[in-house]
């Protein structure tokens, strides 16, 4: 359940926050951490 919900966050963050190309491959990883710290949990 905890990696769904990091999941969601990290889906949300990339929709407020990708109007670029550099904005997206950020966005991919903030998204890539927060799903590596729930797995680590």
């Amino acid at each position: 359940m905890k990696p769904m919900i990091a999941v969601l966050i990290a889906a949300a963050m990339a929709l407020a926050g990708c109007n670029t190309v550099r904005g997206i491959g950020q966005d991919i990883e903030k998204a890539g951490g927060a799903i590596e710290r729930a797995g680590s949990k």
